[in-house]
């Protein structure tokens, strides 16, 4: 397999004089969003053409020559779209939109209008419900990332004991909370802190 010569990696339509002006206005845009990454791979694309070889960019840029080779790859196939980044769109939601504004309603409505006894929602019984209805199953982790695309926050109780003297509690507070705090302080922190 013969080796390519400087340039030819990307065709002459891709080396005109007016898709290198538009590769430095790319990279100037990149340069004024202050994104490193495209502006990288704008420029790497732009000095091989310009007669650099991908090792002395691999040696300026301080990236793997195949990140050089896939840039180039990536600028001949698609243009300048091929070097900007975009988010992965990830796996298609399980629920679709009408189901999801069905789930607030439900939620709305609260538990006990969806046949539950309990008056505060949980995530358990919000798996159970999403199960039901729409035949989707979540991990009782995912539901209140869940809840927060729908904008609801989730709400975790204070555990409190029941038999507990509230007095008692706020003097604990108030005088032996801080003295305890006191009292854990190093001897020799003081000495490097002063």
């Amino acid at each position: 397999m013969a080796r390519a010569k400087l340039g030819e990696m990307i065709s002459p339509r891709s080396r005109s004089l007016s898709a290198r002006k538009k590769l430095r206005r790319f990279i100037r845009e990149a340069e004024k969003k202050k994104d490193l990454a495209t502006w990288r791979r704008g420029r790497a694309v732009f000095e091989y053409i310009e007669g650099r070889t991908v090792l002395e960019l691999v040696a300026e840029l301080d990236v793997a020559r195949s990140s050089v080779n896939r840039w180039i790859t990536l600028y001949e196939a698609a243009g300048l779209d091929g070097l900007v980044t975009g988010t992965a769109p990830g796996p298609t939601p399980r629920l679709n939109e009408g189901q999801l504004a069905q789930l607030v309603a439900l939620i709305e409505d609260g538990p006990d209008a969806a046949g539950y006894t309990s008056g505060v929602w949980t995530g358990p019984m919000l798996g159970d419900l999403i199960a039901q209805r729409f035949g989707v199953r979540y991990h009782n982790h995912h539901i209140p990332r869940l809840l927060h695309k729908l904008g609801f926050s989730v709400q975790r109780p204070r555990k409190r004991l029941a038999r507990a003297d509230a007095e008692k509690q706020a003097l604990w507070l108030r005088k032996t909370f801080p003295a305890i705090k006191k009292s854990r302080r190093l001897p020799w922190a003081r000495d490097v802190w002063r």
